[in-house]
């Protein structure tokens, strides 16, 4: 079996993308299943390679405002505000599609989801490309998203040709995806790393949240997502949850504190000893998928505190989850 070549060169990368291929990608947030934007039948092969539903949308990625341009209609102030703030970062923007952008991008919306990656590697991949890059998470739909190569490698590298390897991702979870609704109001369709509150700073109006839409207006807003293999319970009461699988093997994803069960726990990750939410973001998933290789009965991840950066982890982990407790 002929597994991806991991390389650091971005030529390399160029050749694949160029000739219709798939190339994993590091951005500041997870690594991406990327293709040419513009090509129908590469993108197909992102769906056809996690088993995505196809009405599921995708990100198209850019270098800058100017590359952006040509695939949207018009760029208003208020983006431009966010892109002065945020780009290169982890906001993705719901904009008004052109003709340029293939249906299969948007899953037959007139918006498009677009945004500048905050990686150094990836920026020098784009600024040599002529076309966009579409890239979702690059993992089996559904599945923890890859925050290393070798995640990648491990649950696609049979099915892509080459991983750019741009180390550990920085940030950890998905990007925040913010749009506008019919009376141009600010709407965020998914959480992340960049919150409410500082998206109302600098707009200087509150965006309300919609996660609950019956169609798939945005990437990441299916309700099952993210999720293990093992059976994951997410919660805040840990001690009551763990004494409740007694005999069994248990793996443990605490936030701050270790506890001290540890003849019930197997293996325990403590993300973030000083409590900081944005290690705790960081280094989730690859705590996530470490539990999942190891033959356990259950995962049980206890919930971050709801505030900040928080909202979207707990947003991740209750998505990922079989079950929820209090």
């Amino acid at each position: 079996m002929l597994l991806a070549i991991i390389t650091k060169n971005i030529y390399t990368a160029k050749g694949f993308l160029d000739d219709g291929n798939l190339v994993a990608i590091p951005t500041e947030t997870v690594y991406g299943l990327a293709a040419n934007g513009t090509d129908t039948e590469a993108l197909k092969k992102i769906f056809e390679t996690k088993g995505r539903p196809i009405n599921n949308p995708l990100i198209l990625h850019f270098t800058s405002l100017e590359s952006m341009a040509p695939y949207v209609c018009g760029i208003p102030e208020a983006v431009k505000l966010l892109a002065r703030n945020f780009w290169p970062g982890p906001l993705t923007l719901l904009l008004p599609k052109s003709s340029e952008v293939p249906e299969v991008v948007t899953a037959g919306s007139a918006r498009v989801a677009v945004r500048i990656p905050n990686h150094p590697l990836t920026l020098d991949l784009l600024q040599v490309l002529d076309y966009p890059l579409a890239a979702p998470s690059a993992n089996p739909s559904g599945y923890i998203s890859p925050t290393k190569p070798e995640h990648v490698q491990q649950q696609l590298g049979d099915k892509i040709p080459l991983i750019l390897d741009g180390g550990p991702c920085k940030s950890g979870i998905e990007s925040t995806i913010l749009g506008w609704d019919e009376t141009f109001q600010p709407v965020i369709y998914r959480p992340g790393t960049i919150t409410l509150e500082e998206i109302a700073r600098v707009l200087n109006t509150t965006p309300r949240v919609n996660r609950e839409a019956k169609v798939l207006l945005a990437p990441g807003m299916s309700s099952s997502h993210y999720a293990p293999q093992t059976p994951t319970i997410t919660t805040k009461d840990v001690k009551s949850v763990i004494e409740q699988y007694e005999g069994k093997k248990v793996g443990l994803i605490a936030m701050k504190n270790s506890y001290p069960e540890k003849h019930v726990v197997k293996k325990e990750f403590v993300l973030s000893p000083n409590g900081s939410l944005s290690e705790i973001a960081r280094k989730l998933y690859a705590a996530m998928y470490s539990l999942d290789t190891m033959d356990l009965d259950v995962i049980i991840i206890e919930l971050a505190p709801d505030e900040g950066i928080g909202k979207a982890i707990n947003d991740r982990l209750v998505r990922s989850s079989t079950s929820n407790t209090p």
